[in-house]
């Protein structure tokens, strides 16, 4: 392992700068490319919290990518310490403390993982040979960086999909949820019915289903978790983002707190509203003579309201470079933004980002509104340039699948391209 890693440094480096320019929809199978000389393996799956609407980014063997679950990736994590590696010797196994085998796709494998010092996790399932632990750490570490980079920048793309991603799995694990929660109750309720005789069948039904239901509400939750952020946290964790803005001579930067028990910001609009508040410190403060900036966050049960506010010279408006860039963020959540300014006494923006995405019937064209909720995807993802292998690994679903839910979508919406496919879907929205 040691001669490979010196043998091909620039092809390493090489293949890290494509993994940091990759998109977050293509980064795994950019990831895999490049570990994939340094460690065989069939499969290789992220799971980070900072992407609330796609948490698990995969590629590898269609059978593990299209099978893990969120409830065994944590279950890894758990139980694989943070943190930079320490030195070992090339070569040599993982260390001890690490696990090397894990239930992913629903069966018992052979793993090796490594978590971040963000908090992100990576998997790689059946990997063959010695690994050189302390080289693979350390690709991950940069590239959970950027992971953590690209989500902060908040970008449109990004944010429309993870919307569409976060509202698809919310359905998904409310359904899941009520179908074995009634399958299991009643599983009960026979149980314990006197009319049953096999008492010991009984109790020993009876202690299956109580603790599946117990999992099963503890993956709901878990969800709910990966989906949301409370307000107070969000805000606590923008505080931190600005923290150097201050240490090294910036203005002074006010914040005023938002109620403590106000409702849990799904994680879109978390990202979004950092990045949204930290770009608009940035465009005030790049005017001259600005001293002091007030941060203000509340939330009114159904939308996230953001005020921003300068004691500059007053000359932001709706048309500065800057602010346009941040209004095409607050586009991509349907919200909407004010510029007040009033020369000599500084600017104040106003954001509203609500926190549930619109019904879809309120959104789409009639055309559109024909397509299925996996069309949809598919439509959303193909118009913004994924390739079809892409969107397969995204959505976790076959090529020929991808190949023929656009065959669907074009039929559908009358278009002949992805880019008349693009149109139709703006003109939709």
């Amino acid at each position: 392992m040691i001669e490979r890693t010196v043998t091909y440094p620039v092809e390493l480096l090489d293949g890290l700068a494509a993994v940091a320019s990759s998109s977050l929809l293509r980064i795994a199978g950019a990831f895999r490319e490049v570990l994939q000389p340094v460690v065989a393996h069939s499969a290789l799956v992220i799971f980070t919290e900072d992407c609330t609407g796609r948490p698990r980014k995969k590629a590898g063997d269609p059978a593990i990518v299209e099978g893990v679950a969120i409830a065994e990736l944590d279950a890894v994590r758990q139980r694989t310490p943070r943190g930079p590696v320490t030195p070992v010797t090339a070569g040599a196994a993982p260390h001890a403390d690490r696990p090397t085998s894990a239930v992913i796709a629903g069966a018992e494998r052979p793993i090796a993982a490594w978590l971040a010092d963000t908090g992100a996790l990576l998997v790689l399932t059946d990997p063959e040979g010695p690994i050189d632990d302390r080289l693979v750490g350390a690709l991950w570490e940069v590239v959970a960086a950027g992971i953590r980079q690209q989500v902060a920048t908040a970008a449109p793309d990004y944010l429309r999909d993870s919307r569409a991603a976060s509202s698809e799995r919310a359905g998904a694990i409310a359904e899941l949820t009520d179908a074995h929660a009634t399958t299991l109750e009643s599983i009960l309720a026979v149980t314990r019915s006197r009319q049953t005789s096999a008492d010991d069948a009984r109790a020993a039904v009876t202690e299956i289903a109580s603790a599946a239901m117990v999992e099963l509400r503890a993956v709901s939750d878990r969800d709910r978790q990966l989906a949301e952020e409370p307000v107070a946290r969000a805000f606590a964790r923008l505080r931190e983002d600005l923290r150097p803005l201050a240490r090294f001579g910036g203005p002074e930067v006010q914040f005023i707190e938002p109620p403590v028990d106000g409702r849990a910001l799904p994680g879109e609009v978390a990202h979004a509203g950092r990045a949204i508040v930290r770009g608009t410190v940035l465009a005030l403060v790049e005017q001259s003579s600005v001293g002091r900036v007030r941060v203000q966050w509340d939330c009114d049960g159904s939308n996230l309201l953001i005020g921003i506010r300068d004691d500059g010279p007053g000359e932001l408006t709706v048309d500065t470079p800057s602010v346009q860039q941040l209004g095409a963020r607050v586009a991509a959540l349907r919200g909407s933004l004010d510029v007040q300014a009033t020369p000599g006494w500084g600017s104040e923006l106003h954001v509203t980002l609500p926190l549930d995405p619109p019904p879809a019937t309120q959104t789409r064209s009639d055309s559109a509104a024909a397509l299925t909720e996996r069309e949809w995807s598919v439509a959303e993802l193909a118009a913004g340039g994924a390739r079809n292998r892409a969107i397969a690994e995204t959505l976790t679903i076959s090529e020929n699948t991808v190949k023929f839910h656009i065959a669907n979508v074009l039929r559908k919406l009358g278009v002949a391209s992805r880019v008349e496919l693009a149109a139709a879907l703006a003109a939709s929205r």
